[in-house]
């Protein structure tokens, strides 16, 4: 399609969005505005450009809900595990393993993994900072390296792939034009070499500072994670909570705290199976909608558990809580992206109302495809591109903000460079999240996991930052060569 005005505005509004991510701002007013300005020149009809914004994020709504479903079921299954005790419980078993400071440091990365796989690394920090930091840490394991282990594995390693949940791949392929499970599975590969290489990283430097029992400085750590009190309010809720629980039965918060990880683990196995007998049926979205429908089936038996009498009053309180905690967190992308899936053919005839027949501009595909005899065409410069665009929209300490954005130019850049659009995604979303996910982001929800530990909050992203930048390198070399 030959190049209009409203593509160079397209371009320039690109352009804004990114350096304003630089700048650490919020960038759902520039999407908003540029949507508007784009329609506005592109159809001539200012009426035009308002429909096309209600559009656009209507279609982003549309294309994103069953994230904000499943997000949604999870959340509100965790909380209804905290009324039982049962959160607790299913951890507790943990700390028993944790016999010296090295076996600390790896049990903390795989509780962390599992658990942020299945909740989200924001719901999971408090329990594992309460229960699991402190257990660490009176087995050797300097704080500082706690906190390490619990971003790394959490809130890089977990949240990049979202391999259950399958938020972060579902944004990115939608935005790319491709199916979720191509980007989830490499997505997941190359979270796995990031994720390994900093571990292994910050094990070492860790590792010279392993204290043994009754060494001074553990008391000193334990002082400062004891320091980290809550609000009167937080205590006076807690309080609350506690006499509830003990009102319930020990015995059904025993038996959800070993129903629940048997679930999830079964989830897994299901689905690992079907892959490899190659049955399908539970990839992509499908196996989103199982994990949300056992999800859904669990916080019923636990509601119900709880508080037999006022079940129907107390669930939907939980359903409540999670979908406030899915706007939260999601919420902003919905701008952000329908901005963006103006960029694709797919989402334009919604998005501007185009009536049938008439031309489908794709703003951000045309612009790359009206300048690949300027573009390099390599597959190996395509991967750094997407690197470093997914680590400057990661800046803005978000995670998922940038998922569109660098979606869109995989699907857009993978042709002329003869890449994998699926691996390119992969490589945006990974370099995304880990970086604003909460990782090498001081200003991310890194704040949370150096706030339960009782750690400096820069100390802690510059101890990431090398570890992280290692890993991110080695991993897109590693898309190269395999795809």
């Amino acid at each position: 399609m030959e190049l209009t005005a409203a593509h160079w505005l397209y371009a320039l509004v690109t352009v804004i969005i990114i350096v304003t991510m630089i700048f650490r701002r919020g960038v759902v007013l520039p999407a908003l505005i540029g949507t508007l300005l784009v329609a506005w020149v592109y159809k001539g009809s200012l009426a035009g450009g308002f429909t096309a914004v209600f559009n656009a994020n209507l279609v982003a709504a549309k294309e994103l809900f069953n994230i904000f479903l499943i997000i949604t079921f999870m959340v509100a299954l965790l909380h209804s595990l905290k009324d039982l005790g049962a959160d607790t419980k299913m951890i507790k078993p943990i700390q028993k393993v944790m016999v010296n400071g090295h076996v600390s440091f790896f049990v903390l990365v795989a509780a962390t993994y599992v658990i942020s796989l299945f909740f989200w690394p924001t719901p999971a920090v408090p329990l594992i900072c309460a229960l699991l930091v402190p257990a660490a840490v009176r087995a050797g394991l300097p704080v500082m390296g706690a906190a390490m282990a619990v971003a790394i594995a959490g809130q890089g390693m977990a949240l990049s792939s979202d391999y259950v949940m399958q938020v972060a791949p579902g944004l990115s392929a939608t935005a790319a034009g491709i199916e979720k499970v191509q980007v989830a599975d490499k997505a997941f590969i190359l979270s796995i070499i990031t994720g390994g290489i900093a571990i292994i990283y910050a094990y070492v430097v860790t590792r010279k500072n392993m204290r043994k029992a009754g060494d001074a400085a553990i008391e000193e750590d334990l002082k400062a994670l004891e320091g980290m009190e809550p609000s009167e309010e937080v205590k006076k809720e807690a309080a609350v909570g506690r006499t509830e629980t003990l009102a319930s039965s020990g015995t059904w918060s025993s038996l959800f705290a070993v129903l629940v990880p048997l679930s999830m683990l079964a989830i897994m196995i299901f689905m690992i199976s079907t892959k490899i007998t190659g049955q399908g049926g539970f990839e992509g979205g499908d196996g989103a909608a199982f994990i949300g429908g056992v999800a859904a089936t669990l916080l019923v038996l636990a509601t119900a558990a709880y508080r037999r009498s006022h079940a129907l009053d107390k669930i939907a309180d939980h359903v409540t809580d999670g979908f406030v905690f899915a706007f939260r967190a999601m919420g902003p992308v919905i701008p952000i992206a329908g901005f963006f899936f103006m960029g694709s053919s797919s989402f334009t005839p919604g998005i501007l109302s185009l009536g049938e027949g008439a031309p489908v501009p794709a703003f951000l595909f045309d612009l790359v495809e009206a300048g690949q005899n300027f573009i390099p065409q390599s597959e190996l410069l395509a991967a750094i591109g997407l690197l470093i665009i997914g680590i400057i929209t990661g800046l803005d300490g978000s995670g998922f903000s940038g998922l569109p954005l660098t979606g869109a130019l995989s699907g857009a850049l993978a042709g002329g460079a003869g890449a994998d659009p699926s691996a390119l995604a992969a490589i945006g979303q990974v370099s995304t999240i880990f970086t604003g996910g909460g990782t090498i982001v001081a200003w991310s929800s890194l704040v949370a996991v150096a706030g339960f530990c009782g750690v400096n909050v820069l100390e802690l992203a510059r101890k990431n930052f090398l570890p992280v930048m290692l890993g991110l390198i080695v991993a897109t070399i590693a898309a190269v060569v395999i795809w």
